[in-house]
């Protein structure tokens, strides 16, 4: 029951040069379902990533930072759905670095410049012969236009892929970016139960690849809730192939440098915010937007104190305008010398409360008429300063105790 989220055709999303994609059914926890996607990508390319800040990370996230701290450039990824490998100790490590050894083996190069990713059921065992061995087929699949079978391999509770690709000028060249990502469930920032992959042919300094995958989930992937839960697996990877003939970008002072950036974190951000409209049981798509703060980490801690409520979630699941619940979350976000007098609480263009208490203009049934919408927008001014922020989230529905009731089923 994804909200408004467009499912790009398979002619929308772009090649990006020096990166190829295979993907084949392994049967990693369930046959006939593609669950097994190895990425690979030309020598010189940059990588840089962000991971989970759960401190009971995945094996695989584990091995990820110890091979891109290795600096011996990555060559490949590979990727599977079904099994998580957390809570699975050292044999877990093994099985990850079993999994690299044979892309390795394949691929002629050395087992650290494969990057593994793993997302599914959390303390199950890899089932790590049926991925070696399918890992010829997905090999011997790979193209540089498969982005839209790989956005349906990563999926795993997700009811539709989530693929982005997006093209314009830099320095007389033409430059890509393509984008997948999954996660429906289990997610809150820093970061979620979430995958998200991003290419582009852009020649970007390796040095600077690690500040930008962080910039850039700081400002998407960090900026989204779905039910307060930080998994063990999450992952975000940027990747510059260098193939485009720009200027190596070295530094981001540039009008062209910044336009590269800006255009990557609209594709973060148009990935990071399908997660949420295809959130399990979600119904409707909120933006928390916090101003007149006196910092940005301020507004963020308020706007997740909403996000996270599920006394707010479940009466925006109703269309029930009982939006107290909204002021009590601010109230207990954590601003000890916040004053209730200066706050002003809209949904949408409905001025709700005023100085902290209701608007002597609100009416119920103006509140109830934004409720029921599917987008809504929620705004709090604090009257504390300058600062604003935002983060988007969904409503929680039946269906979300649904899902993950019957998950392991």
């Amino acid at each position: 029951m994804a909200v408004h989220l467009h499912v790009a055709r398979p002619e929308d999303l772009h090649a990006v040069a020096g990166v190829s994609i295979g993907i084949t059914e392994a049967g990693v926890r369930k046959a006939n379902r593609k669950d097994l996607t190895v990425i690979t990508l030309e020598p010189g390319t940059s990588v840089g990533a962000v991971f989970t800040q759960n401190r009971f990370c995945a094996a695989p996230v584990q091995l990820c930072k110890q091979h891109l701290a290795s600096g011996t450039g990555i060559r490949a990824l590979v990727i599977n759905t079904g099994v998580a490998n957390a809570g699975t100790g050292e044999s877990g490590l093994q099985n990850a670095f079993a999994v690299c050894e044979s892309v390795a083996t394949q691929l002629g190069i050395k087992p650290q410049q494969v990057l593994p990713f793993s997302t599914g059921v959390i303390m199950e065992p890899l089932p790590v012969q049926r991925i070696v061995d399918g890992l010829p087929k997905a090999l011997a699949a790979s193209t540089a236009n498969n982005w839209t079978l790989a956005s349906q391999a990563i999926m795993t509770t997700d009811t539709l892929p989530k693929a982005i690709s997006r093209q314009f000028d830099m320095d007389g060249k033409t430059v890509t970016i393509t984008g997948i990502s999954k996660g429906a469930g289990m997610i809150r920032p820093n970061m979620a139960t979430m995958l998200g992959f991003m290419a582009t042919d852009a020649a970007i300094d390796p040095k600077l690849m690690n500040a930008l995958a962080h910039e850039l989930a700081e400002a998407s992937f960090n900026r989204i809730s779905i039910d307060g839960d930080t998994s063990t697996n999450d992952s975000f990877v940027v990747m510059a192939s260098g193939q485009a003939g720009n200027t190596v970008v070295d530094g981001w002072e540039s009008a062209s440098a910044q336009s590269l950036k800006q255009h990557l974190l609209e594709v973060a951000r148009w990935l990071a915010q399908a997660i949420v409209r295809d959130g399990e049981g979600a119904t409707k798509f909120i933006t928390v937007s916090i101003e007149a703060g006196r910092g940005a980490a301020e507004c963020r801690q308020v706007a997740y104190a909403i996000a996270h409520s599920p006394l707010v979630k479940t009466a925006f699941f109703a269309s029930d305008p009982n939006l107290g619940r909204i002021l009590a979350a601010v109230g207990y976000a954590g601003i000890a010398d916040l004053d209730q007098s200066l706050i002003d609480l809209y949904l949408d263009d409905v001025h709700v409360a005023t100085r902290g208490g209701r608007h002597p203009d609100y009416k119920e049934e103006d509140g109830q008429r934004v409720m029921k919408q599917d987008e809504i927008t929620v705004r709090v001014l604090l009257g504390r300063g300058q600062a604003h922020d935002q983060v988007w989230t969904c409503d929680l529905s039946h269906e979300y105790v649904t899902i993950n009731a019957d998950y392991r089923s």
